[in-house]
C-alpha cells in the first residue's frame, strides 16, 4: 500500500529497505510540503517516541516567553516536591539534561520492566502524575552533567502544566496542535484513549508491542502523531510561526560535536547546522531534522522498532550524517 506522493514513497521504500513495512515521510521546503506513506494510509497515527521531548521544549519555552516559568524556577515552585532533592533541580537544567536526574528513577524498576518489554512487548510506562511524583521523590540526584533524562522531561513536562494551570495533555492542545491545526497530534493516557488510526508497532523481529501510553510519560515520549500534524508542525518551525521556536537555538554544549537547546539537539556537519530529534518506543523509530538556513525539514515515521536515523538525515541532506 501506498498513499501520497509517489516519488517520495519510493524513495522512503528505497533508503529503509525491508525491515520497515509500515513507515512514512514528509519533506518540507520552500517549494511546499510532500507526504508519503507505505504500508498505511496518510492518516494512520504513529508513536513519535522521544521527539515529544522537542514538543515539550516547545511549551516550556513558550512558558518563559509568557512570563510563567523562568530557567531558574525549580520544581519544588510548581509542582508538590519540597524536600526532597528533586525538588530544587531548575527547570533550564532539565530542559538542557543536565539536572542530575537519571535516566529512570529505580522505584520504577527499570531491569524487570525492560525483560518484560523484551519477551512481552509489555508497555513499561503507564503511570499517572501522581505515581510520577512518588518516583521522583526517592531518587538521588548525581553530578548536574550532560546526561540524557526521560525522567527529566516528564517532570518538565507536567511542571510547565502546572505553572499553566493545567494538565500537559491539555497545555499541548491549547498550545500547539490547536493553534497549529494539528487534530491527529495528541497524548493518549491509556489504550483507550488512542484513536481509530493508531497503528500497532512491531519489534525488530516483527512481534507487536503494546502501545505506549501514559500520562506521566507524555512529555517525554508518549505523544503520537499523523504524518500530515508533523508535517505541519515542520512548516511551523521553519516558518517560525510555532510557539517556543527559541527552543531549536543551542544553548549548551551536549557529546561531541553537538549543542542542544530545550531538548532541540543541534551539529554541524562541514559547517553546516542541521538541528533534530529522534525517538523510539516498544515498536516505532522516528525522526525529524530542520535545515534552517535551507528552510527544509524532514519527518520519518516508522512502525517498526529499527532505527530511521541515517534514513532521516539522508532525506534531509542527501547524505549519511554520523549521529
Amino acid at each position: 500500500m501506498i498513499a501520497g506522493d509517489e516519488r517520495l514513497a519510493a524513495e522512503l521504500a528505497a533508503i529503509l529497505g525491508g525491515r520497515h513495512r509500515v513507515a512514512a515521510a514528509a519533506v518540507v521546503d520552500r517549494d511546499g510540503v510532500t507526504t508519503a506513506s507505505i504500508g498505511a494510509g496518510l492518516d494512520a497515527d504513529y508513536e513519535i517516541g522521544s521527539i515529544a521531548k522537542g514538543v515539550t521544549g516547545l511549551l516550556y519555552a513558550d512558558a518563559i516567553e509568557r512570563g510563567e516559568v523562568t530557567a531558574e524556577t525549580r520544581l519544588r515552585d510548581v509542582l508538590p516536591l519540597e524536600d526532597v532533592p528533586a525538588g530544587g533541580v531548575t527547570l533550564g537544567s532539565l530542559s538542557t539534561h543536565r539536572s542530575g536526574l537519571p535516566s529512570l528513577p529505580s522505584a520504577a524498576r527499570p531491569l524487570r520492566r525492560t525483560i518484560a518489554l523484551w519477551r512481552h512487548g509489555t508497555n513499561p510506562y503507564g503511570e499517572d502524575l501522581t505515581q510520577l511524583l512518588d518516583q521522583a521523590r526517592g531518587v538521588r540526584l548525581g553530578r548536574p552533567r550532560p546526561r540524557y533524562s526521560n525522567l527529566g522531561f516528564e517532570l518538565l513536562g507536567h511542571a510547565v502544566a502546572s505553572a499553566a494551570g493545567t494538565t500537559y495533555a491539555e497545555l499541548l492542545r491549547e498550545r500547539i496542535t490547536a493553534p497549529l491545526g494539528l487534530d491527529d497530534c495528541y497524548a493518549p493516557a491509556s489504550p483507550g484513549a488512542l484513536r481509530s488510526g493508531a497503528l500497532i508497532g512491531t519489534d525488530r523481529r516483527g512481534r507487536r508491542r503494546e502501545p505506549w501510553t501514559g500520562e506521566a510519560l507524555a512529555p517525554a515520549g508518549g505523544i503520537r502523531a499523523t504524518i500530515g500534524a508533523m508535517a505541519a508542525l515542520t512548516s511551523a518551525l521553519l516558518e517560525g510561526t510555532a510557539p517556543g521556536t527559541a527552543a531549536l537555538d543551542p544553548v549548551a554544549p551536549f557529546g561531541i560535536g553537538s549543542r542542544i537547546g530545550a531538548a532541540w539537539i543541534t551539529i554541524e556537519p562541514k559547517g553546516h547546522a542541521i538541528t533534530w530529534h529522534n525517538g523510539g518506543t516498544g515498536g516505532f523509530r522516528t525522526w525529524t531534522g530542520l535545515d534552517r538556513g535551507a528552510g527544509r525539514g524532514v519527518v520519518v515515521l516508522s512502525a517498526t522498532a529499527v532505527p530511521v536515523d541515517r534514513h532521516g538525515f539522508k532525506l534531509l541532506t542527501g547524505s549519511r550524517v554520523p549521529v
